[in-house]
């Protein structure tokens, strides 16, 4: 008996009764099976998780029926649903309830009445399986994304699920965390035999692992199979969702090969790579870059910039010194908690340091009367916090009164069929565009960007990337921090990393991604046995094609 079989599911917003964010969906998924959802931003995969739990569903115009072990899931009441559904959200933050570690461990054991006994062994179990007994005793507070969403799910596996659904659980993780996060989830599906069902952009991680990959778009399912043939089928037609295929099969495909040798992951990958080139002698330099120099006339400059939080507490913020080229893209990478985050609001004045100038176009940031209009702007990590309007069109009203700059702006964030519908109720990836075409609107010369792909598929993080060049093509500087290291390695002109409040090195994509272990691509770790110079799939696709492999 499957766990769920969803039958004919159809759903549209209130605010947009005409767009079916569902439609026509049919997906049975069995029980300890491995199902990865994926498909555009807004193609409905939140959408359609939601309805997997009563209490998260949301409200509007509903038809279809959804089976949960062959009864309709609205016969399981909340108190079954609780125990046997476990979900993890998007944000880490919307879903921690507790002041302290142990008590957001222990807080769904006791919320089920579960017998003191059993929870301190439960608890205790998932403390050590998940590896955070150093941090037990902690303020919840103190973590950082990483750790809370780690938390999450430890939280939800000590109720022992029969289901766990994921949306998006790794969109604030720092490429390791990440790794070690699905690597956990892939552990509980293979030993528990605990279902899962998750959504991710980030496939590099799952796509190899799933039993079943789902692709929605428009709020349909246009296919469900096993990895190899979803990617041989949206290679052969040609879909843009292609883009988002782990590299290995990008580079597979993009280099003329067919058929199922097809390599899924780095492993398999670097083996077919060796095949090919056994006995040759490659070209193995992608062309050369030059290497960073320190800009004489520099748009942003921090100088040994100080910060904590308490007068008591840790510094934060550690002597961070580093200049930024005017017109560049300069992309900041690092771990969870390391202070990234907290540099951007150092410079624009959200985080006063107690020591250290922050200087934009070489005059003190204090000193600016009106720093955020016409100067520079700000997109937050969490896009929700720059909503304050009923509409988006209301949202964007705030900052433009000129509304075919308004149209202009929506048209190239690709946001204009929503510009009616309530911020609160589009996906994860549109509320991310909504909020950076609120903020482009401010037309800021510094432009600062605090994880913006979280949340975005691949074809409209290349659209975004489109939207940078042409902003640094009139000017603009844009300084991004960001955990998509395949989106830096691709467009960022500068790479810096970030490390115990300090940061460390700067260089250029090629140059600083190519000499990591981790902080690296795909493509890198895949081909630098042959190519050590090569970053992207882009980079390895027209080495092989220079020596005919």
């Amino acid at each position: 008996m499957a766990h769920f079989d969803i039958r004919h599911l159809t759903f549209s917003y209130p605010t947009a009764p005409d767009r079916r964010c569902l439609d026509d969906v049919c997906l049975t998924v069995e029980k300890g099976e491995y199902v990865a959802l994926c498909g555009k931003s807004g193609s409905g995969k939140t959408t359609l998780l939601r309805h997997l739990k009563s209490v998260l569903t949301p409200h509007g115009i509903r038809s279809g029926d959804i089976l949960f072990d062959g009864k309709p899931l609205a016969q399981a009441d909340l108190r079954e649903q609780s125990a046997r559904i476990g979900y993890v959200m998007q944000n880490p933050d919307s879903q921690i309830v507790t002041d302290k570690v142990w008590h957001e461990l222990a807080f769904g054991l006791e919320s089920l009445g579960c017998d003191q006994k059993v929870m301190r062994l439960r608890v205790a179990e998932m403390a050590n399986y998940f590896g955070i007994q150093s941090w037990f005793h902690r303020d919840v507070a103190e973590l950082s994304g990483g750790q809370k969403q780690l938390l999450n799910l430890a939280s939800i596996m000590a109720m022992q699920p029969d289901v766990l659904i994921l949306d998006e659980p790794t969109s604030q993780l720092d490429p390791i965390a990440a790794s070690d996060f699905l690597n956990t989830v892939r552990k509980i599906n293979r030993e528990l035999g605990t279902t899962v069902l998750i959504t991710e952009h980030r496939l590099e991680d799952i796509f190899h692992a799933a039993d079943r990959v789902v692709v929605m778009d428009e709020g349909r399912i246009v296919a469900a199979a096993a990895p190899k043939e979803v990617g041989a089928a949206l290679y052969a037609r040609q879909d843009d969702l292609f883009a988002a295929m782990p590299a290995p099969m990008r580079i597979f495909y993009g280099t003329g090969h067919q058929g199922a040798d097809c390599p899924l992951t780095v492993r398999e990958g670097r083996s077919w790579l060796s095949a090919m080139a056994e006995g040759r002698v490659l070209h193995d330099t992608p062309g050369e870059e030059a290497p960073y120099e320190e800009p004489e006339d520099p748009a942003l400059q921090l100088k040994e910039v100080w910060f904590r939080y308490e007068k008591d507490s840790p510094d934060i913020l550690k002597g961070v010194s580093f200049s930024v080229p005017r017109g560049s893209l300069f992309a900041i990478v690092g771990g969870n908690g390391t202070g990234k985050s907290t540099t951007l609001k150092a410079i624009c004045g959200i985080c006063r340091p107690y020591r250290g100038k922050v200087l934009i176009d070489g005059k003190p940031a204090a000193r600016y009367k009106d720093l955020f209009r016409g100067n520079l702007a700000m997109l937050p990590q969490d896009p929700q916090s720059l909503f304050v309007k009923k509409t988006v069109r209301e949202e964007l009203g705030e900052m433009c009164r000129d509304t075919a700059q308004i149209a202009a702006i929506a048209e190239t964030c690709e946001i204009t069929h929503l510009l009616d519908s309530h911020p609160y109720d589009l996906s994860g990836g549109e509320q991310q565009r909504a909020a950076l075409a609120k903020v482009l609107l401010t037309k800021p010369r510094l432009l600062l960007l605090d994880e913006p792909t979280k949340g975005l598929d691949s074809f409209f993080k290349r659209k975004l990337a489109r939207v940078l060049r042409r902003l640094q093509g009139g000017g603009v500087t844009v300084v991004m921090v960001s955990h998509d290291v395949e989106f830096c390695a691709e467009n960022a002109d500068l790479v810096s990393m970030f490390f115990d409040g300090q940061l460390l090195t700067t260089n250029t994509p090629r140059r600083f991604f190519a000499r990591n272990s981790f902080y690296t691509t795909a493509a890198n770790r895949m081909s630098r046995h042959l190519f050590p110079g090569a970053v992207t799939a882009e980079h390895v696709m027209a080495l092989l094609k220079e020596n005919n492999l």
